[in-house]
């Protein structure tokens, strides 16, 4: 195999949430097959950082300011992409927010907050990115989802389940409207990766470890790191008949029946 099936060499590649996580470690992979990256986040302190960290591996790297629930910002960021670039080859919808409430108690403007941040903005962004992709005739998009947009977590997450759902369909949708045209786009669902607000809850409540290793066989939490493989592949030529997948991350989570024992545990009487 052809190691240039992953190789990014004059590709320019655009991911949100750049200043941390599943976001950063993006841009680093994207960064280290090739690609000039466009950074976007509202943390402009981190999101230049990366772009240090980017630009120490040889490749370009341009943070923008972008709120990604707003339109205004996420259209002016494209016009700098037009501007500095004059392409776009690669896009993953990573940053996003949510209220986490119950159902009962959650209001609807938080409702709204939440839907703004995963659903609206995205949606944006795979329209700004997906107009510019036509009419050059090729191009990737990932969405990030998450295993609450196929499955029910509970604990407050209803705003949360509801947009991810969405933004799992909005998946299939463009690339079933897309794909003949040369545009693929698929989603990556994570199941938990430990972050700082992850640790947070851990620390203070160290049953939350417990219970969330018992459903991933893996044995393990996700680290922002185990995206890096993913995004190169579908960012890359190596994955130029995927399209509209729906792909887990998640330590084998999603395969484990509910009532199943993890590893080799044994049923005892």
């Amino acid at each position: 195999m052809s190691p240039d099936l992953f190789d990014l060499t004059g590709r320019v590649a655009l991911v949100s949430g750049a200043a941390s996580g599943m976001g950063k470690a993006s841009l680093i992979a994207l960064a280290e097959a090739g690609a000039s990256v466009v950074l976007a986040d509202i943390d402009d302190e981190g999101a230049q950082a990366t772009a240090t960290e980017i630009e120490l591996l040889g490749s370009k790297g341009v943070p923008v300011h972008c709120d990604i629930s707003s339109p205004e910002d996420i259209r002016a960021m494209f016009g700098r992409i037009d501007d500095e670039f004059g392409r776009i080859d690669f896009v993953a919808n990573i940053a996003g927010e949510a209220v986490r409430k119950k159902p009962e108690d959650i209001s609807l403007d938080e409702v709204e907050w939440t839907w703004r941040n995963l659903v609206y903005g995205r949606f944006c962004m795979c329209q700004e990115a997906g107009r510019r992709m036509l009419a050059a005739g090729k191009g990737s998009i990932v969405n990030l989802g998450s295993l609450a947009s196929i499955t029910a977590m509970g604990r407050g997450h209803i705003a949360y389940s509801m947009a991810m759902g969405a933004v799992v369909q909005m998946t299939r949708e463009l690339s079933t409207e897309w794909s003949g045209r040369g545009v693929r786009v698929n989603s990556i669902l994570p199941a938990q990766v430990l972050n700082p607000g992850l640790q947070e809850r851990i620390d203070s409540d160290p049953r939350i470890k417990e219970r969330f290793l018992s459903g991933i066989p893996a044995g393990r939490f996700g680290s922002p790191d185990d995206i890096k493989g993913l995004a190169v592949f579908l960012a890359s030529d190596a994955s130029s008949w995927i399209t509209g997948a729906i792909i887990p991350m998640d330590g084998g989570n999603l395969a484990m029946n509910a009532g199943g024992s993890v590893g080799s545990e044994v049923f005892k009487e």
